[in-house]
């Protein structure tokens, strides 16, 4: 197996931790610029001496002993001086000889990250060799990898700069990036972003708001939103039993994309779209409750995905639902031991008022079946602590009734990056959901959490519809992070979605 090596050339400046560059294409490297060059091998490094020259090449070589870098993914070493005219050099291994599309995403965000220690107007990127795939996956990863949310610093200070990747035909190599990943990249910088918006900024109605925003002028998008009135009309107890408690009303919105043939069925998102988390009159302790403002992560992953999907014109047709509510534990909150009637006409005894997800996705569900009779069902939800438990943050858990309908998602999760572990969906689980007083009841049910949560919401789904559900709570916000997912908000499902949904065709 060969190493290959990027090499960081830049100057010796402090950059800011926010910076975010624009991604670009050319064709040479400027005089100024820092430079990142991916080497083949370490004995043998041409391609870098074509760029800095002998001199340049042999201190970079001191530099490695001198570090006592190791030829394994991840090892780094630098040398400050002596690549002239560039300065500063890092390099890092990344891989062996033959690198996936995964393998490029994460060199490409290795890249990005380093590049926030310059200052220099260019970063430019060469991969010799590398065709105009693998140097757009490159810049793909760049894009993940460079993502801040700085909204709210006041010493913030945004580099204005570019991230260039070096390629023999830069046209070439943008139509690719543009066609293939700059939708989707921008969609999940926008899933974050809304994850990472604090609470007393983003409730219900204001995410409907800068959704409407997004997509307006974008063609063959409409959008409808179910207000109180609306909700009440319908019977969904369960999305407004769940927003009771908040001064912030809750919202279902409905973003219907209609790109792919006429009177073809869609597929159909649903979200759940908890802005904040307090768990009710069931409150939460105070231990990482702050993190409950990404609760609201499903609604934003699968309207991303739909806003990527429509805004690359794919030939797809596609709906987003996003169930929107705050959970807070006022006068007027739901309490244990309530009973709910929801949309489908089946009542829920209220055991948890922290187990609130599965309400509003119930209504969601149903009125999904109801309205749009879709070709495939799919809810997103950050839904309980025990899939976490079980898949860490490796995995986001599988749930299905069809065996056909798992292998899709496991395939678009492989291909997209963005990994599922089915898990199980058993008899008995219905029977730990039965209520004594009502139709069934939301927690209280035991072990296993993850699957009686699925179950719960399966309930919703009538048979012949073809239903998974996706359980993100262990994946949606990481604590380490990956070469093309800071720490914080990960906007896992987006890439995943619109894989499946592009599979289709």
């Amino acid at each position: 197996m060969r190493l290959i090596l990027t090499i960081l050339i830049a100057t010796i400046w402090g950059g800011s931790a926010a910076a975010q560059r624009s991604i670009d294409f050319d064709s040479d490297v400027r005089p100024g610029d820092a430079v990142i060059v991916a080497v083949s091998d370490v004995e043998a490094m041409s391609e870098l001496e074509a760029v800095i020259g002998e001199a340049g090449l042999e201190n970079i070589r001191r530099a490695m002993g001198a570090a006592g870098f190791e030829e394994e993914v991840g090892a780094s070493a630098s040398c400050i001086s002596g690549a002239e005219p560039y300065g500063e050099v890092h390099l890092v291994g990344v891989t062996s000889d033959e690198m996936s599309a995964r393998d490029w995403e994460d060199f490409g965000g290795r890249a990005a990250t380093l590049a926030k220690a310059t200052k220099a107007a260019r970063v430019s990127v060469l991969a010799p060799g590398a065709d105009q795939a693998a140097i757009a996956d490159a810049a793909f990863g760049a894009m993940l990898g460079q993502y801040t949310f700085d909204k709210y610093k006041s010493e913030a200070e945004p580099v204005e700069g570019a991230l260039v990747m070096i390629a023999p035909s830069p046209e070439a190599a943008r139509t690719e990036f543009n066609s293939e990943h700059a939708h989707i990249a921008y969609a999940v910088k926008w899933a974050r972003d809304m994850q990472s918006e604090p609470a007393n900024e983003l409730y219900p109605e204001e995410f409907v708001r800068r959704a409407r925003q997004e997509f307006r002028g974008v063609s063959n998008v409409t959008i409808s939103v179910l207000d109180v009135r609306d909700m009440e009309r319908l019977g969904m107890g369960a999305i407004l039993g769940v927003g009771k408690g908040s001064l912030r009303p809750p919202r279902m919105m409905i973003t219907r994309y209609d790109g792919g043939e006429t009177g073809v069925a869609p597929i159909v998102f649903a979200g759940k779209g908890i802005t904040f988390d307090s768990g009710g009159i069931s409150l939460k302790s105070n231990t990482n409750m702050w993190q409950m403002k990404s609760d609201m992560t499903g609604a934003a992953t699968v309207t991303a995905a739909v806003m990527g999907l429509a805004k690359s014109k794919a030939p797809v047709n596609v709906i987003a639902i996003a169930a929107l509510a705050e959970n807070m534990p006022d006068g007027g909150a739901q309490r244990p031991g309530d009973v709910v009637k929801t949309m489908s006409g089946t009542t829920v005894e209220i055991m948890s008022t922290d187990a609130e997800g599965r309400l509003v996705l119930a209504d969601a569900v149903w009125y999904a079946q109801e309205q749009f009779e879709p070709s495939l069902l799919v809810d997103i939800a950050t839904l309980t602590g025990s899939v976490g438990r079980a898949l860490s943050d490796e995995y986001a858990g599988l749930f299905t009734r069809e065996d056909d309908i798992a292998e899709r998602l496991m395939v678009a999760g492989k291909v997209s990056g963005e990994d599922l572990w089915r898990l199980p969906l058993h008899p008995n689980h219905k029977k730990q959901i039965k209520s004594l007083i009502a139709d069934i009841k939301n927690s209280g049910t035991g072990s296993p959490g993850a699957s009686t949560g699925a179950t719960f919401i399966g309930t919703f789904v009538k048979e012949e519809t073809p239903w998974a559900h996706i359980d993100i709570a262990g994946i949606d916000w990481l604590s380490e992070a990956t070469p093309t997912v800071p720490i914080g908000a990960s906007g896992f499902s987006v890439r995943l979605l619109d894989q499946l949904a592009r599979d289709g065709l």
